[in-house]
């Protein structure tokens, strides 16, 4: 099976006159290693990273004449899951764009649910970008500000213990050749596990919290203490989100003091000092005012955005139930896709 449909042909088969092992040396030479060619595979892989493995089989056969079934397609798929997870772990050519490339390091992580044979069970994905300075911009200009994409990223997932998926972030900054660390920032939400696994593992690393996860807690006690939509909680957010901006921590635990002396409400006081211990604990992540005037990021939305459309697209469709160690190989593809790797996998195959 090609990418242009069924082709028969006949070809010689030799085998060893001492071992009595053998193969078709024209498969080899062609790199078919199974009754589909390297380019059908291609096709069936990059169907299965978008798709059910039964649409998948319709769409194939609808914009390209393939005749695959479901079936097929995720034996293909997952064979070149893992094929793809090594290939990436192993081969410098899966770091080379990255390591020729300039640009200031970020590295950003993240988990999301996804429904297993075991029960709902977290899949981490984690993304290594160089990103090019932007324009300096002050915390009023950071709503509107534009910073220039990514040149190049690298993204890996798999459902593993956070300790175990920590160390290799490590790991990937050798294979990266980040030699120093305290080139990178980090970016992501309030999670415990990331927070703990950046220390043992990067700790030499920048620490920065999500500006719009920071934001969402202000904009929570606004709301438990002014009430929902009210004028009140909408200029407390407001001038909560410039303080932060502005001042980081120090700033918004003063807010939080004065809130404190007004308030009676047992709710209203646990709340603002929910938020207070909040900020508290990130307080060496929140220097956001030095960023953007350094024209750096101070968002993890990358991640977000990975989680929804390179993980949750894919293995989060309505219905689907996976085993674990399937959603380690289709998260593999789909970052390899992510990762602007694709072509260079495939070149190589």
């Amino acid at each position: 099976m090609t990418s242009s449909g069924e082709v028969s042909l006949s070809r010689v088969y030799f085998r060893c006159v001492a071992c009595r092992d053998g193969g078709f040396a024209a498969d080899l030479r062609l790199g078919i290693h199974s009754r589909y060619s390297v380019e059908a595979e291609r096709l069936v892989c990059l169907a299965a990273a978008s798709w059910s493995y039964d649409v998948s089989s319709d769409r194939l056969e609808e914009f390209c004449g393939l005749k695959i079934g479901d079936t097929a397609i995720r034996e293909i798929s997952q064979r070149r899951g893992a094929a793809m997870n090594a290939w990436q772990n192993s081969d410098p050519e899966a770091c080379r764009e990255f390591r020729a490339s300039d640009g200031e390091v970020e590295f950003t992580t993240d988990g999301t649910s996804v429904n297993t044979t075991e029960g709902w069970r977290e899949t981490k994905l984690a993304i290594f970008s160089k990103r090019e300075l932007g324009e300096a911009a002050t915390p009023e200009e950071w709503a509107t500000r534009t910073l220039p994409a990514p040149k190049v990223r690298v993204a890996f997932a798999a459902i593993e213990a956070s300790d175990r998926f920590g160390s290799r972030w490590s790991q990937w900054c050798r294979r990266l050749g980040i030699l120093d660390t305290s080139n990178i920032t980090v970016l992501a939400d309030g999670a415990r596990w990331i927070w703990e696994e950046q220390l043992n593992h990067l700790p030499a690393a920048e620490g920065m919290l999500d500006i719009f996860h920071a934001v969402e807690h202000v904009a929570e006690s606004a709301r438990v203490v002014f009430g929902e939509g009210t004028a009140k909680a909408t200029q407390w957010l407001d001038s909560g989100r410039a303080a932060v901006l502005a001042e980081g921590e120090p700033g918004l635990q003063r807010q939080i003091a004065e809130t404190l002396k007004q308030v009676r409400s047992q709710k209203k006081r646990a709340s603002l000092a929910s938020l207070s211990a909040y900020v508290a604990n990130h307080s060496h992540h929140m220097h956001y005012a030095e960023r953007l005037a350094a024209g750096r990021s101070i968002g993890s939305g990358q991640i977000e955005g990975a989680c929804k459309n390179l993980i949750g697209r894919r293995l989060k469709q309505t219905g689907a139930r996976w085993k674990v160690r399937r959603v380690n190989r289709m998260a593999g593809l789909c970052s390899i896709m992510y990762s602007d790797l694709w072509k260079t996998y495939w070149n190589a195959a």
